[in-house]
């Protein structure tokens, strides 16, 4: 059966009036409607589409002496670059920060590169794949030359960005697929090349890594030891927010949002004003040792005023998840494993700033907390999630509970020379 007629309403631009795009018996149409002085409106314009389609879909419409498409050359000519953009700007307002700042990476870091000059027509099912597949090469090119540089001494190593996940180039195959479906809904291709799951990467399920309590505790010393390592100005806040994604489960966006005016410290309490639900709006209890590392970092720190961010740039702005991955959980992970593995521990495995979110829930779970308690506190509004995923997870008997409040204190006391250095005001 063959797909059932679609088109776009045109709103009057450079001096037209309003006018409807659509196909018709495997051609673009263009029908050219009047003026707003001539009473045409968007309602009246969309009106006049669906009784066009009806008829086309009856076999009934007949064109009259074509009239010349303005957009016609966009069909052919236009570039992805400038489709792209125009619907970057257009679908802004719609978006929440968070993914705006991600659709943006996604454009500016991956896709623009590469089909940035090429026309809306030139992408095909074979050019995506070739996309596809360089993103592997890439990826695998940098996860080679990431492994060999550890062999060489701190000093002599190069930073270099993070290879792709095969979830990572998927995720840009589907920003595309949604780009180019608004090119197919209005005229200027026949059909979306970047649909479909033969597109994309075959993902394996994500590897759940929640850290035991040795790990953190090492975890937490190296980033202490790396903070009193640091230059002056640098602000020593590796060990503080290490400390509170761990220890009150913030999302890694919340926790760079937070601000001293959430932060409660004789109630011992963090307000999260800004999440992703309704539910990620809440108040979350701190430990005594928690409330006592964030008072001797606010101590020593250059921004406290009550709008500052709490762990912000040296400069008072907004820190971004790709730099702490990179500059303070990456190394302190790798120093922390050196001292594991010197004890004869187990090492820390592949972590991210999630995982000491889903460590904290794992810490509060197996301590003996309620599900209802856990849920407030880690925002989820599906008790499913906070079982299904972090009930099981910490393989150890030991008293989790006991460990949750001494590993914040026990880094406290190892790493106290961080709190006496000056800091530039």
């Amino acid at each position: 059966m063959p797909p059932r007629p679609s088109g776009s309403v045109i709103e009057p631009k450079g001096g037209r009036g309003w006018a409807i795009r659509f196909r018709a018996y495997g051609k673009r149409r263009y029908v050219a409607l009047g003026t707003p002085e001539q009473g045409w409106n968007r309602g009246r314009a969309e009106a006049e589409l669906r009784h066009v389609l009806a008829d086309v879909e009856r076999g009934i419409w007949e064109p009259d002496t074509p009239a010349p498409d303005p957009g016609a050359e966009g069909s052919g000519a236009r570039t992805f670059h400038e489709f792209a953009s125009q619907w970057f700007e257009d679908m802004s307002p719609e978006l929440r920060e968070r993914t705006r700042v991600d659709y943006r990476w996604r454009l500016s870091n991956h896709l623009l590169p590469y089909f940035a000059d090429q026309r809306l027509s030139e992408i095909t099912v074979e050019e995506v794949d070739r996309y596809r597949r360089q993103k592997v090469r890439e990826s695998k090119s940098i996860a080679e030359a990431r492994e060999r540089q550890r062999t060489l001494s701190a000093s002599k190593r190069k930073r270099l960005p993070r290879p792709l996940s095969n979830g990572s180039i998927n995720k840009t195959i589907r920003l595309l697929a949604a780009i180019l479906e608004q090119a197919v809904e209005y005229g200027h291709i026949d059909r979306n090349p970047a649909r479909g799951r033969k597109r994309l990467l075959k993902e394996g399920k994500p590897a759940r890594t929640y850290l035991q309590p040795d790990q953190v505790a090492a975890l937490l010393d190296a980033a202490g030891a790396l903070d009193a390592e640091a230059r002056e100005g640098d602000g020593g806040r590796r060990r503080p927010l290490l400390a509170t994604l761990t220890f009150a489960g913030l999302r890694i966006g919340e926790a760079l949002e937070l601000r001293w005016r959430d932060v409660d410290l004789p109630e011992r309490r963090l307000r999260v004003s800004a999440a992703k639900t309704d539910a990620g709006i809440r108040e979350v209890d701190i430990s005594p040792s928690l409330k006592d590392l964030l008072a001797e970092y606010r101590d020593r720190s250059s921004h406290t005023r009550p709008n500052d961010f709490v762990f912000p740039t040296a400069a008072g702005g907004q820190d971004n998840a790709s730099n702490v991955r990179g500059r303070f959980l990456s190394p302190a992970v790798e120093r922390a494993n050196e001292a594991l593995l010197d004890a004869g521990r187990e090492p820390i495995g592949a972590v991210t700033p999630h995982s000491l979110r889903r460590t904290f829930i794992s810490l509060l779970l197996a301590a003996g907390a309620d599900v209802p308690y856990v849920m407030a506190q880690a925002g989820h509004n599906d008790p499913k999630m906070t079982l299904g995923l972090y009930a099981k997870v910490i393989a150890s008997r030991t008293d989790h509970g006991t460990a949750l409040d001494t590993l914040v204190s026990r880094s406290r006391r190892t790493h106290t020379a961080v709190a006496s250095r000056p800091v530039a005001r």
